[in-house]
């Protein structure tokens, strides 16, 4: 028998999030001054009293395996959470601990999906939800969405590719990578189709804190104890407290699944990290004014880029109500050339871009979304004038 890779692994696309992340960081390692709008994470501190958390766990000797779908503690604090934040009762034998949210989309689909089962994804979706999707052996179908309806696909247009192997929905409100946020007759809608075909919905709400403009988030597992029932809600500490390397992830859902999904994670990661869990107990159980300061913060940046974008001409964006992303229409600019290069689609655009003028973009095809560049602003107001300066003198510069 040769000695190759798998089938499966040859199926799954790298991340051109990281790819972009890796060259910019090379060109930084070259002493040139970079602007990345790639990234993916709060650039704020862990808050100071998780950190404080985390070193208490260390002192007082909380390293041990605990249970693989961690601790009871923590696991009755997302139980407060959910309750508290999103009126939504669940008990600790209902909810898994995992590595990152991403950790436990991973374990969903490989809980739910069998050889040849469909998910429904709404475009334009994160990079990793399609190749989650395809390393369970499912069928990733996409649901385009245009700009002029938001970036929110209508219920015509799940109706239309629902089959008898579609098996579940992935949403996320507020979305990665264009900010957008579900509206309660669009959840309503969704929820109804889900209940009447018997779908799952996995509901991404790992961006649950950052919204702006008086946004309340809304989960689809509120609209009713119908939907409740067929409903994975997805989220972790990451995004919220600035804890993305802490890797605490968890999931509410059918008791069912979150055991086979717990059975599943024993024999592949064991239990999530102890110290992060204790930290992350702490973090849901304390004063959450430490997001409203972050909140607050990222609204501003938000109205700078969206109005310096606004200001380009042949670039446009809608105003995102949540998330830390701006998904930048560049359909205005393609066609032209820069120098010697002809400009044709959002990759070259990128390359092009962070060659010429050391600007990282996420290239729209990336998200499915091609016409498009993510921007994130994670990162500070200067450096927001700063890049957006060089992409307004970058396409000046076309012809």
């Amino acid at each position: 028998m040769p000695l190759t890779v798998s089938h499966r692994c040859r199926q799954i696309s790298p991340s051109l999030t990281l790819a972009v992340d890796a060259q910019a960081k090379a060109l930084r390692a070259q002493g040139l001054d970079v602007v990345g709008f790639g990234a993916g994470e709060p650039d704020f501190p862990t808050p100071p009293h998780i950190c404080d958390a985390a070193k208490y766990a260390i002192d007082h000797g909380m390293t041990r395996y605990t249970a693989s779908s961690g601790t009871v503690e923590l696991r009755q604090a997302i139980c407060d959470k959910l309750l508290r934040d999103n009126e939504l009762s669940y008990e600790p034998a209902d909810i898994i601990v995992s590595n990152g949210a991403k950790h436990s989309l991973f374990n969903i689909c490989q809980a739910i999906l069998d050889l040849g089962d469909e998910v429904l994804i709404p475009t334009p979706c994160w990079v990793s939800y399609g190749e989650m999707v395809r390393m369970a052996g499912g069928v990733p179908v996409f649901v385009p969405a245009s700009e002029e309806e938001g970036f929110v696909p209508s219920i015509d247009a799940f109706q239309e590719r629902v089959t008898r192997r579609t098996k579940a929905v992935i949403i996320t409100s507020p979305s990665n990578p264009c900010g957008c946020v579900w509206r309660r007759k669009q959840l309503q809608d969704l929820a109804e189709l889900c209940v009447e075909k018997g779908l799952f919905v996995i509901s991404d709400e790992i961006y649950e804190k950052l919204l702006y403009d008086c946004e309340k988030h809304l989960s689809i597992a509120q609209i009713s104890p119908e939907i409740k029932a067929q409903t994975f809600v997805c989220n972790g500490v990451s995004k919220a407290f600035a804890m993305t390397g802490w890797r605490i992830g968890y999931t509410a859902g059918p008791r069912e699944i979150i055991q086979a999904m717990g059975s599943f994670q024993s024999q592949a990661t064991s239990n999530p990290n102890a110290i992060a869990q204790y930290a992350a107990t702490v973090a849901l159980n304390s004063d959450q004014s430490c997001i409203c300061r972050m909140v607050e913060e990222f609204e501003r940046r938000r109205d700078l880029l969206v109005r310096l974008v606004n200001n380009i001409p042949g670039l446009s964006c809608l105003k995102p109500r949540g998330a830390f992303y701006v998904l930048m229409n560049i359909k205005g600019i393609l066609g032209r050339h820069h120098g010697d290069e002809w400009i044709t689609n959002s990759m070259i655009f990128s390359e092009s871009l962070l060659r010429k003028k050391l600007v990282a973009v996420v290239p729209g095809i990336a998200f499915e979304a091609e016409g498009y560049v993510r921007l994130s602003y994670a990162i500070s107001q200067e450096d927001i004038q700063k890049g957006l300066s060089r992409i307004a003198e970058y396409v000046a510069e076309m012809y």
